[in-house]
């Protein structure tokens, strides 16, 4: 990839945000062949196939020109869904009381994933409680993916 997904997430927000939707957060994936390019809409109205396709296209046409990735690449874009991801500290912090998933980058206090409610941000951390046990606090820049646990 030529540009990491905050360089991306910059060229993107104006775009999304001009359109009357929240740029929720981007994700660069590898699968074998080309490379993903998810990006997640939301509004308060929610997010139909419609939206998606007018952000797509609008996306499109501003990538075309900028050219923020030089090898081939497949775009999406995505509402949150039901587990939502979860990318700032504001996220988090939005979401307090709901139960999530957490993929950490690296073993930390000798756990990769967590699931738990969210209590809150403190800081730079992100407090998790697991049934039964004691709060967590991971730092925000360990987590390598956070999902809300649907429910339903």
């Amino acid at each position: 990839m030529a540009r990491s997904a905050v360089q991306l997430q910059a060229l993107a927000d104006p775009v999304v945000t001009s359109l009357g939707y929240e740029l929720v957060g981007i994700e660069v994936l590898r699968p074998a062949e080309d490379s993903l390019l998810r990006i997640y809409i939301d509004s308060d109205d929610g997010i139909g196939v419609s939206d998606c396709e007018r952000v797509s296209r609008q996306l499109s046409a501003v990538f075309d020109v900028e050219d923020p990735i030089r090898e081939p690449y497949v775009l999406e874009v995505s509402s949150p869904g039901l587990d939502r991801p979860l990318f700032t500290l504001e996220h988090f912090q939005r979401f307090v009381g709901e139960e999530a998933q957490l993929r950490l980058r690296y073993l930390f206090s000798g756990r990769r994933r967590i699931k738990g409610e969210l209590l809150g941000v403190e800081g730079e951390d992100v407090v998790v409680r697991e049934p039964g046990q004691p709060e967590f606090r991971v730092p925000h820049e360990l987590i390598e993916r956070a999902n809300l646990v649907p429910k339903y």
